[in-house]
């Protein structure tokens, strides 16, 4: 018997090993491709979605190209998939994409149950309400029996039924399946509120056309920490992942830029000079090129270049740096040392 459940531990063991591996060499197999698969937003303006011309633009699709001068050298070895908020997770699980660049909010039931693993956060962000400016509203406290659109697969339904309860305030849900259509539920008054993360609520507000008719209530009701996500089970590339994100909150840091990075090359600076692979080491540790941060930086800029370029006060959504400032403005973007 005790051989017995020693062999069914040491089985079990194995099970795990073997499952948990089972896409373990993602780098390998990207560069056998030549491509990364990256899961994206249907459509999310400033974040994720096609220009005029088809090319995908915004700040998750930039941490995407970080990714790919990482590996290849290049912002352009992508392939972009649109994915739900329902299919984010199950394409990601099945290895349909090898990462996650779609506004997904890091927390422990999907870190834990989800077989997932995020990455450093790109952008913090919380739940907000948006309600038409022709309602009058200046609170959400002011919602009691609003009719509110959340999307569906998502952590906003619950976010809002915490809210309301928590306030003694009754609602009724309007659950949407896509982006696309939330946005269209709320502009033809489907409902008399649309609630989510409030960087989304500000592109929606973008997309209705007429965005002056809409106002972004003031309540924050929860913590939304987006970042790009990975599988378990291949350290190595959570690894790149993870410090190619970084590579442009730290050069922000270092005041390197995209115009300046070829300056900065001849820096006597010894961190950066680590930064950017002029010391090596800093590649070999993660496995790919020691001019990797360099490479990110040139071809994509540093974060505060990415934010300003995408979502800041000089594009249609406007939006203040707040938590996404670096720690050294007041804000949460913090790097570890590149050593």
């Amino acid at each position: 018997m005790k051989y017995f459940k020693a062999l069914t531990v040491l089985f079990t063991a194995l099970f795990i090993l073997v499952a948990g591996s089972s896409f373990a060499g993602t780098l390998d197999n990207v560069k056998k491709k030549g491509f990364i698969q990256v899961g994206v937003n249907e459509g999310l303006f400033g974040f994720a979605s096609p220009d005029a011309k088809g090319v995908w633009q915004g700040l998750d699709i930039d941490s995407a190209k970080a990714i790919s001068c990482a590996v290849f050298g290049t912002p352009d070895k992508l392939k972009f998939i649109p994915l739900s908020s329902q299919t984010r997770f199950t394409a990601l699980q099945a290895g349909e994409v090898d990462v996650l660049c779609r506004n997904a909010t890091r927390n422990l039931t999907r870190e834990s149950q989800l077989g997932l693993n995020f990455v450093t956060v790109n952008y913090y962000d919380g739940q907000g309400f948006m309600v038409p400016k022709s309602l009058g509203i200046k609170s959400a406290k002011e919602l009691s029996g609003a009719t509110v659109c959340v999307l569906q697969g998502t952590t906003t339904e619950q976010n809002a039924a915490d809210y309301f309860k928590k306030n003694g305030l009754e609602w009724k849900p309007v659950v949407v399946e896509s982006t696309t259509a939330i946005v269209q539920a709320f502009a033809s008054g489907r409902c008399d509120c649309l609630t989510s993360d409030a960087s989304q609520l500000a592109s929606q507000r973008v997309s209705t056309g007429k965005p002056a008719d809409y106002i972004i209530l003031p309540e924050i009701i929860s913590k939304e920490p987006l970042a790009p996500a990975v599988r378990h089970g291949d350290d190595q590339w959570y690894d790149i992942v993870n410090f190619a994100v970084l590579a442009m909150i730290q050069a922000e840091e270092y005041g390197i830029t995209s115009k300046n990075v070829d300056a900065m090359l001849k820096s006597e600076d010894p961190q950066i000079k680590r930064f950017l692979g002029v010391t090596p080491g800093n590649g070999a540790a993660l496995g790919i090129d020691e001019k990797f941060a360099y490479n990110i930086i040139k071809n994509v800029g540093n974060y505060g270049e990415s934010f300003e370029r995408n979502v800041g006060k000089s594009t249609p959504l406007a939006i203040e740096r707040g938590l996404n400032a670096l720690w050294t403005n007041g804000g949460l973007m913090y790097a570890p040392p590149f050593k």
